[in-house]
């Protein structure tokens, strides 16, 4: 599946995955409803069509720690391709309509093992989502939350839009954001006051707009 994708040759993961040659579910998600919940039975590989869906964990004490925020072509729910996990170690909820497409576990890996277009295309997936994982404990190590915060606005706005003059991104609560870079939301309050008075960012329409100036502003200073 093959396809002319921004001038260039490429693999597209949507056309695929809504072909014949996989069966799947379609699943439609409203805003805040529960995609699937932590502790519950892992079955199925999810791709978002579109829309925007947050990995939380949930503490004892019903305390809840933002992980990720995935998009659209974003898979979530991989972990059941492992013998090793039987359940989901974090809750999926929907932050705007969203829809899925549901692949069952051994659906999943029927296709990873019958198409080596899609094995290479999951399994650099896969390599990108840990780089980034890594880059943002590095991050979360080294970098002042006035950094992070940038840092997670730029990525939030999608890395590969990066070459316009301003990209955007969702408006998130600044509560999702704090509990994101592991700081307070009077900090994130703060530093996004900032960010909008030089000009790095602001709001209009249900988006926030990220200027690429933001990077040289703050990440590099």
């Amino acid at each position: 599946m093959i396809e002319r994708l921004n001038g260039k040759a490429g693999f597209n993961p949507e056309a695929f995955l809504n072909s014949h040659r996989v069966a799947k579910r379609i699943a439609s998600f409203e805003k805040e409803e529960t995609v699937y919940s932590q502790g519950e039975r892992c079955s199925t590989v999810l791709y978002i069509k579109s829309g925007r869906v947050k990995l939380s964990t949930i503490s004892e004490n019903g305390k809840e720690g933002v992980i990720a925020i995935l998009t659209d072509d974003d898979f979530l729910g991989e972990a059941c391709l492992s013998k090793d996990f039987s359940e989901h170690a974090a809750q999926a909820t929907a932050m705007e309509p969203t829809i899925v497409f549901k692949i069952q576990k051994n659906e999943m890996s029927r296709a990873l093992r019958e198409e080596p277009d899609f094995r290479n295309y999951f399994i650099l997936y896969l390599l990108r989502r840990n780089a980034r994982i890594e880059a943002d404990l590095i991050d979360q190590l080294n970098n002042s939350s006035e950094k992070r915060l940038a840092r997670l606005l730029l990525l939030l706005a999608r890395p590969g839009s990066a070459g316009s003059a301003e990209i955007n991104a969702p408006i998130l609560a600044q509560e999702t954001l704090a509990d994101m870079i592991g700081t307070t939301r009077g900090r994130v309050n703060l530093f996004m006051n900032k960010f909008r008075r030089l000009g790095f960012i602001d709001y209009g329409r249900g988006t926030l707009r990220v200027h690429n100036s933001i990077v040289e502003g703050v990440l590099q200073s």
